[in-house]
């Protein structure tokens, strides 16, 4: 019987199989190790160079994660700093113990949503946060710590403090200037503005409240949920498969919102600023009431528009200018922008209430050799031929909420200048031309 001889050692053959079995092992672990460190650069440079606040907690209140716009609030410089800390060593206690209320209620599961808080920041200036705040679990379901999400509002509430502050110096204003119909046309045109100023906020709060930044926090739990087998949830699960993808979206549609909120707040101070505007120009043409003063009609003109401004941008009216050279005339800032400002008001409400989508106003001088005139038309509701006659009268007005004092207090302005207040119509639905005819030297007695 011929002997089997056994050969303790594999052969070559068998050898580069089993090398080349491990090596695809072991490169299939290598591969999974690296895209999960992908991933995990990838999470942590959103978190870190998004511009709100983003943090975790774990079931005692400490920090576990606090990204660089976080640490501001905190006043702490590194994020080392932070780790293990609760509110309590962070912030002042009556405010620590606020924030740690809501934390006890979301490890309750019950979420904090675009919740407006504040705090105190290291210069005791009064800092607002936007605060979203959502229980982390663990893979069994149970709650062990929370991750939330601040964005600062500081500039919004700001804004919304100098407003009032602005609407209040206003009020303050038109009472000493004693302006009478102009002081009540700045009044109305101002609160058109705030109008203006209150749909920017309610947009830059609707950005804020419908923000998907929220969607940060349940990403980083579901890969926390993960953290386990993080890189088959990530090559292998349709939803871990589709993450990296969604996470460029998602910093891009951020970028996005704060784009959008800035460019809101941006015109929210542009508004502030013209309110400003309408103030000091008020209170210039009070103090020089009565004097007779050599000037542009066209200047004068310019300023009842910016007065009126704010309202017929919000109803799309549009203004043609048709102006031809003239000379200063000797007039009273205070009595002609008086009359202008009702005129311009009037042919705003008249385009407004006509519901025509091409509303305008044109506005044209007329120079002549002793005698300027000044024509304001609008496409508007136009007038009656039985209201011609009468719409100069003391108390009359076809308006609702109209008083009947402004074009007969006009009309009285322009007479004591030595001028004329006129209008024409070609009746409703034709819009009307009211014209302010002055001397370029006034009269010595005035009738």
């Amino acid at each position: 019987m011929k002997a089997i001889v056994v050969n303790p050692t594999p052969s070559a053959e068998l050898l580069r199989e089993l090398e080349t079995k491990s090596a695809g092992e072991s490169g299939l672990k290598t591969g999974r190790a690296a895209l999960l460190s992908e991933d995990r650069l990838l999470l942590r440079t959103l978190i870190d160079n998004l511009p709100d606040g983003i943090y975790a907690k774990d079931i005692a209140g400490r920090k576990t994660l606090a990204n660089p716009a976080d640490l501001k609030n905190l006043r702490c410089k590194t994020e080392a700093e932070a780790i293990g800390k609760t509110d309590f060593d962070l912030f002042p206690a009556d405010i620590a113990a606020k924030f740690s209320a809501d934390d006890q209620n979301v490890f309750q599961g019950r979420p904090v949503i675009n919740r407006e808080e504040y705090f105190f920041d290291e210069e005791g200036r009064k800092r607002w946060l936007l605060t979203s705040k959502l229980p982390l679990h663990d893979q069994d379901g149970g709650i062990v710590g929370l991750i939330g999400i601040g964005r600062d509002i500081t500039d919004i509430k700001d804004a919304e403090a100098r407003l009032d502050q602005v609407h209040k110096q206003l009020l303050d204003a038109s009472r000493q200037a004693g302006m009478a119909e102009v002081a009540t046309s700045v009044l109305h045109n101002v609160g058109n503005v705030l109008n203006s100023v209150n749909v920017a906020s309610t947009c830059v709060a609707e950005i804020l409240k419908q923000s998907k930044a929220a969607n940060v926090t349940k990403i980083a739990a579901m890969l926390r949920e993960h953290e386990s087998d993080l890189g088959d949830f990530i090559t292998k699960d349709p939803k871990g498969k589709q993450l990296p993808g969604y996470l460029a979206q998602l910093a891009e549609h951020l970028a996005g919102e704060q784009s959008a909120a800035l460019e809101k707040l941006d015109r929210l101070q542009k508004n502030i600023e013209h309110i400003k505007d309408i103030v000091a120009m008020q209170q210039n043409y009070a103090r020089i009431s009565g004097v007779l003063e050599p000037l542009p009609i066209v200047d004068l003109i310019e300023d009842a528009i910016r007065m009126n401004a704010g309202s017929m941008e919000r109803h799309e009216i549009k203004v043609l200018r048709e102006y031809s050279a003239a000379a200063p005339v000797l007039v009273d800032k205070h009595k002609v922008l008086q009359i202008l400002v009702n005129i311009v008001r009037n042919a705003k409400h008249a385009c407004t209430d006509s519901g025509k989508p091409d509303k305008q106003i044109i506005l044209r001088v007329v120079h002549g050799s002793d005698r300027i005139k000044v024509a304001i038309a609008d496409n508007g509701v136009g007038i009656p031929a039985e209201n011609l006659t009468r719409i100069f009268n003391h108390g009359f007005t076809t308006r609702k909420n109209g008083h009947g004092f402004g074009l007969h207090s006009s009309a009285l302005a322009a007479r004591e200048m030595g001028g004329t207040l006129s209008a024409v119509s070609e009746g409703p639905g034709h819009g009307a031309t009211f014209t302010l005819e002055l001397p370029m030297q006034p009269a010595k007695h005035n009738p």
